[in-house]
């Protein structure tokens, strides 16, 4: 039988059931489904305006993931202007949570380490530190699940592999964000699609604090304040406890990424020790540069500063001594000449140009 809006009721009653019941739920079910239309509707809109992603599933607690922030469901306020003509009626106001400031410390200059808080946590079994590892590398970029399998267990990942990552990202969360309540999102280590993130607004990681410090360094010396570039450049170089990225190191999402961060080290020594020939420490510049050239033969910029060092140190043929032997072993070895910078060195090392004083 349909009703006068045309919904179908039922008119056999059930045990204990009163007359009128069955058309009462009838219609109940029937608003349920309109809500739920209107809803959806309003929910498209407000995605439109707002150029929200459809995609992210809302959460348990009524507020869904945007981008990297959440938020919450709407409210009407108290009191709104009402539409008048030329005056469209006013959209309900969205409560925009923006993501914690940073309180997450990373350190993967080395074996992974991290700080909630000034204190530090435990990450648990190799696999599970590694994974941190890969997020780390690609800190505010989604790593896929399948990578992270592929990286994790090298390419052969046995049949319980997501099970065991689904456990250890479980338990890094734990460790991130001890204080984070039962079913409450995630802020710093979230899903993302098939993927987790780390999200670079609440984490701090060291590799970027090398960085800025390396650029720092550079930029002061190019405007001739040495003494700023040194310390620029020893606050960067103390963050190294270790190989980068130590865990995955020979991945292949992250070895380009050790390789950059190797040359840039590299970089950086050479920069200090140019630093320490400005203001005249000649004989720890010397020091150093032993060490290093002997480390990495090649590097004509690390050679140029060996000699420069010991011809400011007193020591003209010993400054001569290094630069012919550079460039025997680059002919020798390479079969190539010296950069023009080294052969200009020589060339006023030889007739002590007043310009190298």
């Amino acid at each position: 039988m349909m009703n006068q809006r045309g919904t179908q009721i039922s008119l056999e009653r059930r045990p204990g059931e009163r007359p009128g019941d069955a058309r009462r739920i009838a219609e109940l079910e029937r608003e349920v489904r309109e809500l739920r239309r209107v809803n959806e509707t309003l929910k498209m809109y407000f995605a439109k305006a707002l150029e929200l992603d459809l995609d992210l599933p809302l959460q348990e607690s009524g507020a869904r993931a945007v981008g990297d922030r959440e938020v919450t469901n709407f409210a009407a306020p108290a009191r709104r202007t009402p539409p008048g003509p030329g005056r469209p009626a006013e959209a309900p106001r969205l409560q925009v949570v923006e993501a914690p400031a940073a309180g997450v410390e990373l350190r993967v200059l080395g074996p992974v380490e991290a700080d909630v808080a000034g204190r530090r946590v435990e990450l648990g079994a190799p696999k599970q530190r590694a994974a941190l590892v890969l997020l780390v590398s690609q800190v505010g970029q989604t790593v896929s699940v399948d990578v992270m399998l592929e990286e994790l267990w090298e390419g052969a990942p046995p049949p319980s592999a997501i099970t065991s990552l689904h456990a250890y990202v479980a338990n890094l969360r734990r460790a991130l964000e001890p204080d984070r309540a039962p079913r409450q999102p995630a802020s710093v280590l979230c899903t993302r699609g098939r993927g987790y993130l780390l999200d670079s607004r609440a984490v701090e990681v060291d590799v970027q604090h090398f960085g800025a410090h390396a650029t720092a360094g550079w930029k002061a010396l190019d405007r001739g304040d040495p003494q700023r570039a040194l310390r620029a450049f020893e606050t960067g170089l103390s963050l190294w406890r270790g190989q980068a990225y130590a865990e995955v190191a020979a991945a292949a999402h992250v070895a380009p990424e050790v390789v950059r961060l190797d040359e840039l080290r590299l970089s950086v020594m050479e920069g200090r020790c140019a630093g320490l020939i400005a203001v005249g420490a000649y004989e720890v510049a010397v020091s150093e540069l032993a060490a290093f050239t002997q480390a990495h033969p090649l590097r004509e910029y690390g050679c140029e500063l060996f000699g420069l060092a010991l011809y400011r140190s007193g020591r003209q043929a010993d400054a001569l001594a290094v630069l012919r032997a550079h460039q025997q072993r680059m002919a020798e070895e390479l079969g190539i000449d010296p950069s023009p910078a080294l052969r200009r060195l020589e060339s006023e090392i030889l007739r002590q140009a007043p310009a190298l004083d």
